[in-house]
């Protein structure tokens, strides 16, 4: 099984005592390749974005409980002083009223959308405009509902609707990880992580 495989890989960063997080794999394979993820590198890049998105597929939630200096580390755009990054450290909610405002189809910061529409799901779907898209091809009220993606059926299901939505199997095929990074995450935030977990789905699939 593809969960004993990578308990195994010394390079995954998931201990044994942790093996049920990994068995989300096991459960998640299938599913993939019913929604025709199915060559190998198909699988690798997939699941290595997921991993990175999600924790190695514990969280299904955008966390964005960052320090005033990861801020200014990594939203540097939306956080260019250090007192501009100190009156939001650690405030996710706020935090991320600012970085997705007016962006993705959400309103300014003061709307709340950032917020309300994080990063929910194995793939993270973020924005509005995201939200409206899945919920109207599942004909599922995500909108209104937005936490029912991080419930573990939408969690897994929004994964491989937006793997589909945009395309990402062509891109895997590829072997393209810098395309694929940005059409999942709008930039290059964690490109060497996600290089890493890519990797190791490879050295296994």
């Amino acid at each position: 099984m593809l969960s004993e495989e990578l308990i195994k890989n010394p390079l995954t960063p998931v201990t044994s005592a942790k093996k049920e997080i990994l068995e989300v794999i096991d459960f998640l394979e299938p599913i993939a390749e019913d929604n025709g993820i199915v060559t190998p590198l198909e699988k690798a890049h997939f699941f290595g974005q997921l991993a990175h998105e999600s924790g190695w597929f514990r969280h299904s939630s955008e966390n964005l409980n960052y320090s005033h200096y990861a801020l200014s580390k990594i939203f540097r755009k939306y956080f260019p002083t250090e007192d501009i990054a100190t009156a939001y450290g650690r405030q996710p909610e706020k935090i991320a009223n600012k970085v997705y405002a007016n962006r993705m189809g959400n309103g300014e910061e003061s709307s709340g959308d950032g917020w309300k529409y994080r990063g929910r799901g194995l793939i993270q779907i973020t924005g509005k405009e995201n939200y409206h898209s899945y919920a109207k091809d599942r004909g599922v009220d995500f909108v209104n509902n937005p936490d029912l993606i991080a419930q573990p059926k939408w969690a897994v299901d929004s994964a491989v609707w937006y793997w589909n939505k945009h395309n990402l199997n062509k891109y895997a095929n590829m072997d393209a990880l810098k395309i694929i990074t940005r059409k999942i995450n709008g930039g290059m935030n964690g490109i060497e992580d996600r290089q890493k977990c890519v990797d190791i789905f490879k050295s296994i699939l």
